[in-house]
This record gives C-alpha cells, sequence and structure tokens, in this order.
C-alpha cells in the first residue's frame, strides 16, 4: 500500500453488477398476475408503501421484497388472492436468489487497477447470504481489503467503516449509484461522495444533487474513477 493511500469505499448492487433491473421485471411479472384484481400503477404505488414501511423489520434486499409482494396481494385482492398466485411470487423471488451476476462496465478493470494502490472496501446493504454469494459469483471479492454488509447507510456507518479500515472518513471516498445511500451520508461523515449514476434506480433512493457540496463529484461510468481520484489525491498532497 502506498503512503497516502486512500480508502475508497464501492457499493455493490448497480454500482459493481446490475440488481434493480431484475427487481424491475420481477414486478412487471408481479403485475401480470395481479392483473384481474388492480391498475400496474396502483399496484406499484402500494407494493412501494408497503416495501418503506417494512424496511425496519424485513431490511433491504430480495427476501424482504417478496414478503411485500405476498402481502400487497393480500391487501388488493382484500384476502381473496389464489393460493397458486403467492406460489408464483414465491417462486419469482426464490428465482432472483439464484440469478446470474451480471457485474457493469468498467467495474473489474478499475478494481484491478487501483487494487493495492488504495484500501478498497465493499459497502453494500441488503441480505447478508444473498450478498456473499453475488460478490463470490462476481468474481470481484479478491480486489477488497474489507466487506461490509450493513442494515443501512449514514453518517455514523461511514465514520465507523473509515475510522476502522483507514484513516478516518476525510481520508475516504465513497463510490456509488444512490445519492441517498452512497453519497449523501459519505460527505455528511466528511469523505469525498462520488455518484456513479444507474439508469434505474428505486424510487426510495431518490434525492437531490449535493451539488454545492465541496467533496460531491459526479461520473459518467465506472472508467473516470482513476482519473477523478488523481485530482483528489493532488489536493490531500497540497
Amino acid at each position: 500500500m502506498k503512503s497516502g493511500a486512500l480508502t475508497l469505499g464501492f457499493d455493490a448492487d448497480d454500482t459493481l453488477w446490475q440488481n434493480e433491473r431484475f427487481f424491475r421485471l420481477t414486478e412487471a411479472r408481479f403485475a401480470e398476475l395481479l392483473a384481474d384484481f388492480a391498475e400496474p400503477d396502483h399496484l406499484a404505488e402500494r407494493l412501494l408503501l408497503l416495501e418503506k414501511r417494512n424496511l425496519d423489520k424485513y431490511g433491504f434486499g430480495i427476501k424482504g421484497f417478496t414478503l411485500s409482494m405476498v402481502e400487497t396481494a393480500i391487501e388488493v385482492t382484500e384476502g381473496r388472492v389464489p393460493a397458486r398466485i403467492i406460489k408464483e411470487i414465491v417462486d419469482a423471488g426464490r428465482d432472483m436468489l439464484t440469478h446470474p451476476v451480471e457485474t457493469l462496465p468498467h467495474a473489474q478493470d478499475t478494481l484491478e487497477q487501483l487494487a493495492g494502490r488504495h484500501r478498497l472496501v465493499l459497502i453494500t446493504k441488503g441480505d447478508l447470504f444473498d450478498q456473499e454469494r453475488k460478490l463470490a459469483a462476481s468474481g470481484l471479492g479478491d480486489f477488497f481489503d474489507a466487506v461490509e454488509i450493513v442494515s443501512d447507510k449514514s453518517r455514523a456507518t461511514y465514520e465507523r467503516i473509515f475510522g476502522q479500515h483507514g484513516d478516518g472518513a476525510e481520508h475516504a471516498v465513497m463510490i456509488g449509484n444512490s445519492l441517498k445511500s452512497d453519497v449523501i451520508p459519505a460527505i455528511e461523515a466528511g469523505s469525498w461522495g462520488v455518484v456513479v449514476p444507474h439508469e434505474l434506480t428505486w424510487a426510495h433512493e431518490h434525492a437531490e444533487t449535493p451539488a454545492t457540496a465541496p467533496r460531491f463529484r459526479q461520473i459518467a461510468h465506472l472508467g473516470e474513477l482513476e482519473g477523478l481520484l488523481e485530482g483528489i489525491g493532488r489536493a490531500f498532497r497540497r
């Protein structure tokens, strides 16, 4: 590890590999199954409300999503949802838990370039078993000095992780697709926050861009990260 190395936190879902795409496909299937009971837009609104309400019970991830779909189906049908539809919902959730991992462009090359030059920490939230499965299947695990699977991402989360795995939040950079989870709380902790937008972002993760924050940056894709980090590194050496 070179002197003056930064700690780089990387989000996983929709930053290193595809994730939201599979939720959208499953939700479309869910709408087909409930087409006789609710319009797609109304069903989507009800499902989102239940997902948000259930976060403190089920946490983030596929299992909570599946349970929320089941609960939504029961509510919109007033308890009349056929058992076969419940089974199909559960089967759809199970299929998501075994779906092949599709890494995003530039993910592997970027991690390979940065590993050994900086401390790399994977910081992801969601179901423990599923996140561990995806990391193993991605082939990216060996690039990381540490892996943190957390229940949620907050200022305190980044203060703890960057203090434990580096020289504190002030000498860290968090990279991810979610302004709400990856960027804003990291900046609040004193880190740099770099957003890498993904074409699909869960509605719960939407937030206003912190455009005026001195440590906020945005890149089009991970291939631009190395050049950005060179500029951040020079700022520390001044």
